[in-house]
Formats: C-alpha cells, structure tokens, sequence
C-alpha cells in the first residue's frame, strides 16, 4: 500500500475517531459517527466532482499541490495523458512522414482492408487512377477500377502476379498492378505506369509481323527457283550439295518466319474463346502417330488418367503437344522414353510431358520460354531447334489461363508440366 493511501484511510478513521468522541461527549455517539461519515463522503464527493471538471477542462489546478490521495490520481492521470498525447503526437507526425514520401512516389500505392475497401491512398494513385483520398476511402476498390484481371488478382492472393490494366483516367495509359502484405489483414496495392512498355512490346511485336511478313514473298521465290534447281538434271555436280544445303536452310527460315508470325499473332491476341472443347485423348494419339517414324527411336508413351475436356483452340493445344513431345524427344536418347500424361487435379487439370533425357541445368530453367534461347549452344543449329517452342507454348498457355511450370535434373530428365485452371476444364459425365 502507498503512503498516500495509508494517509488518506488514517484521515478518514481519525475523522470518524473524532466523530464518534464529540457524540461521546453528548450522549449520542452514533449521530456522531453518522455526522463524520456524512462530511467524509460529502467532501469525497465534492473533490470527485472537482476531479471530474478537471478531466473535462484539463486544468488541475486544484490537484497541482500537496500529497494527498487525490493528488496521487491527478499525477497518475497526468502522466498518462502526456504520455498518450505525446504517442498520438508521434502518431501524427509518423502518418505526416509517411504520407509525405508516398506522395513522393511517381507508383500509385493504395491500402486496402480485407474486404478489398480502400483505406488510404497517396497523391500518384489520383494521377494514375483518379483515386482520391477522401472521397473513395471506404469504397472496394474493384469497383472504382472496374477490370477483371485486377479482380482476378486481388482475389488471386498470388504475390508474384501482376497484371496491366488500361488506366480509367487516360485514353491509352496502362498500368501494372501488383499486390503485397500490408499489416495484419490489409494488404497494399502498387499501381505503375507502364505505357512505354506496352507501346514499345506493341511496336516490336508490329514490327517482327511486318518483317517477317515481307520476307515470305522473296523466301518463297528462293525456295521455288532453289527447288527448281535440284528437279533439273543439268545441275552441275559441284553444285548439288550447296543446293541441298541452301533448300535446308531456306526451309529453315521459312519455319522461323511462320513460328515468329504465330508468336505475333498469340501476343497480340486476347484469351481464347471457350465455346468448344478439346479432346485430349485425341489429340495425343493423333500428335503421337505422327512422331512414330523409324527415326525416332525413344519411346512414347501416353497416359490418359481422365476423359476431361478442355475448353479451348484445338490447334493450339496441338502446338502446345507439338513443340513439347518435338523437344523432348530432341534431347532424350534412342533408348529413352517421352510419357505424355493428361489428369485432372482438385485445381485443375494438367498436361504432362516427362522424359528420361539429359536433363536441364536449374541455371537455364528460368530463361527456356525466352525467344532463341537454347540451353546446350554446343549442339548444332539443326539438332538444338529454332529456339520458339517454348516460348509458343508459353504464350499459348497464358491464352488459356494456364501455365508452364518446369522441372529438371542433370542426367535424369526433365517435365514439362501445363496447368489449366478448373474454369476451363470440362469433367465427363459418370
């Protein structure tokens, strides 16, 4: 017990004390207790009523002097409002700071709660998005910036995804929009202009169709006289094998011009369509009869563990088959086997190329869907391929909503596994 408090309860029974004496003193000791105890509650009383004035008015001049019980509580009480003011006061001054340098972002930043409401958002989010700050607190963010790849993000959850939105202030600016962890159950979403990006990724896309487009016309006439050449019989002998070696090559580019006008023509293309379906089953049957040739010699081998379908381009599925079981079989020995495997998971459904071929080194993995990139340059140019089926596949694949997940070890092989997502799978009927 503190000493103001043993004070304050020897006053009080000293009060009573003194009380209950002087009713001593006339015979009426009990009204004389009763008296004390009456001026003891009514000047508590009158100092609680002061003490509540003070906390009302913040002046506790009253209180300022002497040791007493209530001065006690007045320096306790004290001492917590400063201290809480002095908190809210670094809270202020923290929020001005941080509000300060988000302003002083050229990204947009928006706060957002766990149901997707706006909490706070900085100067560059106006600009980018016509965001404001006080108007739009408390409203979802997806329906201010009405697009669903940012509702597919925000409910995604996924911290690597970003997506690019037209911005709903600028007639052609585009904007990245990337979501992080942001405190408890808030999470923080960045918005970057990215309008140079797109409109040069456009130009060099415009670009490489035009290119490629204008060179079939002569590649065409090449290849015709060069076939000419080798059908006529007067064809020096000196002369057979550079033209043998010119049509290999002129078909060779005829087959990268066609491969870099689809990866043009995908890029350039929205999502694709689900009114039809895929027969999966199908199609690997059909992709793996024409890989049977003598000259191939590892082994394919097909499992089909669903009848689902897919909603999608039958074509480019195809590709998809193509390229992968085509690459596959290019770095996997005679005595290998390629096993193409087609499954539904509780996501989804996959696509599965495995083979048992000299594998990939994990350095090169993340580069493999990159245009021209081959993993082993000490194979020739014919036996390593062009360098686009990845990256056909890739493009193919985010058409459908899918994606390319790869795996590989040296010496042991490598999977090429497709994920499609359960939106776009269609489970048989039992």
């Amino acid at each position: 017990m503190s000493e103001s408090a043993r004070k304050f309860i020897f006053g009080v029974a000293l009060l009573l004390a003194a009380g209950a004496l002087i009713g001593w003193y006339y015979d009426e000791t009990l009204w004389g207790l009763l008296v004390a105890a009456l001026l003891t509650l009514l000047w508590q009383i009158r100092q609680l009523l002061s003490f509540d004035r003070a906390l009302k008015t913040d002046d506790f001049d009253n209180f300022r002097v002497g040791d007493g019980i209530w001065q006690q509580i007045f320096s306790r009480v004290q001492f917590e409002r400063d201290r809480g003011k002095r908190r809210k006061d670094s809270y202020r001054q923290l929020l001005r700071e941080i509000r300060k340098s988000t302003d002083a972002m050229p990204d947009g930043a928006v706060i957002l709660d766990a149901e997707n409401e706006i909490v706070s958002s900085n100067r560059a989010a106006k600009l980018l998005a016509g965001l404001k700050r006080k108007k739009d607190k408390g409203h979802r963010i997806d329906n201010i910036l009405r697009d669903p790849k940012l509702t597919a993000l925000l409910e995604s959850g996924d911290l690597g995804m970003n997506v690019d939105i037209p911005s709903p202030v600028v007639d052609g600016r585009w904007l990245n929009c990337r979501v992080v962890p942001y405190g408890g159950e808030q999470k923080l979403l960045f918005l970057r202009d990215v309008t140079d990006r797109i409109r040069l990724s456009k130009m060099r896309r415009d670009f490489v169709a035009n290119a490629s487009h204008e060179l079939r016309s002569p590649l065409t006439v090449i290849n015709g006289y060069l076939d000419a050449l080798a059908d006529s019989g007067d064809l020096p002998a000196e002369w057979e094998k550079p033209v043998v070696q010119m049509r290999g090559q002129s078909l060779r580019m005829k087959q990268i011009l066609n491969e870099m006008l689809e990866l043009s023509r995908l890029e350039s293309s929205g999502y694709a369509s689900r009114d039809a379906t895929v027969e999966i089953a199908t199609l690997l049957d059909s992709v793996r009869n024409d890989f049977e040739r003598p000259t191939v010699a590892a082994d394919i081998v097909i499992n089909v563990e669903s009848p689902a379908r897919l909603l999608g381009r039958a074509g480019e599925i195809e590709s998809v088959i193509v390229n992968l079981l085509s690459n596959a079989l290019r770095y996997t020995p005679p005595d290998g086997t390629v096993t193409l495997t087609w499954r539904e998971t509780p996501t989804g459904a996959e696509l599965i190329v495995t083979d048992t071929g000299d594998g990939i080194d994990s350095e090169h993995i993340p580069r493999l869907t990159e245009r021209f990139f081959r993993a082993d340059r000490g194979r020739s140019r014919d036996e390593g391929g062009i360098g686009l089926g990845l990256a056909i596949v890739k493009h193919v694949l985010a058409r459908h909503n899918a994606e390319l997940a790869i795996s590989s070890e040296l010496g042991r092989g490598s999977e090429f596994r497709c994920r499609f997502p359960a939106d776009r799978v269609v489970a048989e009927n039992p």
